[in-house]
């Protein structure tokens, strides 16, 4: 599963490249990473006010344990505007929406690290958290400042620190 994962994370990695190639006048290294660009401020907000296109996303949701109704509900849309968008040639998220996506994968690239397999960070997110008000971390990723806390209890996790 780890090996399936770190395959889908270079292409991942890949598809953003390409993209961002595309736009920015930021030279972007062979062996560029998603987490450069969300290391990348300026290059992130720029990617972000153009929009994310679908390919970026589809590649994405191969990383994020959401099914379609998840992303639906995340993103504030139905799951039929993301099948129609699918078949759009060329398909830009607005920033909105770009910015959430960014967020998303942001997330689950520190909790596929900290957890041993895909299927334990997925559950982790489904799973009610005492140190999050005893809210499941995936209710909490609505909005930035959820988003926040959760990372923030990722990174006490990943150093030891339990609530």
């Amino acid at each position: 599963m780890m090996k399936n994962y770190k395959s889908q994370i270079n292409q991942v990695n890949e598809t953003a490249a390409t993209y961002i190639r595309k736009f920015s006048d930021v030279p972007v290294k062979n062996t560029f990473s998603f987490e450069d660009l969300i290391n990348n401020k300026l290059l992130l907000i720029q990617t972000i006010r153009r929009g994310i296109p679908f390919s970026l996303f589809s590649e994405i949701k191969h990383i994020v344990p959401f099914t379609d109704e998840d992303w639906a509900e995340v993103l504030n849309t139905s799951t039929k505007s993301l099948q129609r968008y699918k078949l759009e040639k060329n398909f830009l998220f607005k920033p909105i929406h770009s910015e959430k996506i960014i967020e998303i994968a942001e997330v689950a690239i520190f909790g596929n690290q900290i957890f041993d397999t895909p299927a334990h960070f997925q559950q982790w997110l489904n799973t009610p958290c005492y140190a999050l008000g005893s809210h499941k971390p995936f209710e909490l990723l609505q909005d930035s400042y959820g988003k926040e806390l959760v990372l923030n209890e990722l990174n006490r996790i990943d150093h030891g620190i339990f609530a």
